[in-house]
C-alpha cells in the first residue's frame, strides 16, 4: 500500500509529470508563467478543476456508464464535467478575488479545455498507463489512488509552472540577444526542463 502510495506520488510529480514529459497543458504553461504569482495561481486552479473532476468522472465511469455499456460516451461526459467545474471556480475567483480573476485572464475558462485535466481523468480509467507508473494492472487503482494521482498530478503541474515563472523572471533580466528575447528563449529554457525532468523516467 504505502509503496503504491509512493510509486503514484513520484510518478504524478516527476517522472509522469504532465507539462514536461506528457507534454499536456502546454497553453497555460507558456501563456500565464511570466510571473511566479500568476503561474501559483493557476497552477492551483489547474489542481482543484483535476481532483474534483476525477472525484465525478471516476465513480461515473465506474458505476454508471460501464454498466450500461456506454463507455464510449466518456469524453463528451468529461468534458461536460469539466466544463462546469470551470464555469464554477470562475463566478468563484470573480467574486472573492477580482484582482487574481483579471490576472488569470482567458486562461481561467481555456482550464476548461486544458488536456491535462481531460489527460487526468482519462489516465485513472485506462488500463495502458499502469505500467508506466508501477502498478501491475488497472485493478490496483481505485477512486482514493485516483484522486491521488490527480492531487500530484496537479502539484506537478503547478511546479513545473513555478519553475517557468521563476526562471522567466530571472531571464527577464539578463543581457539576452534581441533575437531570442520572448518566445525564443522562453521555449529553450523549457526544453531544458524537460530534458532535465526526463531523467526521472530512467530511474
Amino acid at each position: 500500500m504505502l509503496g503504491t502510495i509512493i510509486t503514484i506520488i513520484v510518478a504524478a510529480l516527476f517522472s509522469q509529470n504532465f507539462i514536461l514529459v506528457k507534454f499536456l497543458g502546454i497553453c497555460p504553461f507558456l501563456g500565464v508563467s511570466k510571473k511566479t504569482s500568476s503561474s501559483v495561481s493557476m497552477g492551483i486552479a489547474v489542481t482543484l478543476v483535476m481532483v474534483l473532476a476525477t472525484l465525478v468522472t471516476y465513480p461515473l465511469y465506474e458505476y454508471i456508464l460501464v454498466p450500461l455499456k456506454i463507455e464510449y460516451l466518456e469524453i463528451i461526459f468529461f468534458i461536460f464535467i469539466i466544463a462546469a467545474l470551470v464555469q464554477m471556480l470562475e463566478k468563484i475567483i470573480e467574486k472573492l478575488s477580482p484582482s487574481l480573476y483579471q490576472t488569470m485572464g482567458i486562461y481561467l475558462p481555456l482550464i476548461t479545455t486544458n488536456c491535462a485535466i481531460l489527460g487526468v481523468a482519462e489516465l485513472v480509467i485506462g488500463s495502458g498507463f499502469y505500467a508506466d507508473i508501477g502498478l501491475a494492472a488497472a485493478a490496483d487503482m481505485n477512486l482514493w489512488f485516483a484522486l491521488l494521482y490527480a492531487l500530484f498530478a496537479g502539484l506537478g503541474f503547478t511546479l513545473a509552472m513555478v519553475l517557468m515563472g521563476g526562471m522567466r523572471e530571472r531571464i527577464e533580466k539578463l543581457p539576452i540577444a534581441k533575437c531570442m528575447k520572448g518566445f525564443p528563449i522562453t521555449m529553450v529554457a523549457a526544453c531544458f526542463m524537460a530534458m532535465a525532468f526526463y531523467v526521472f523516467t530512467l530511474i
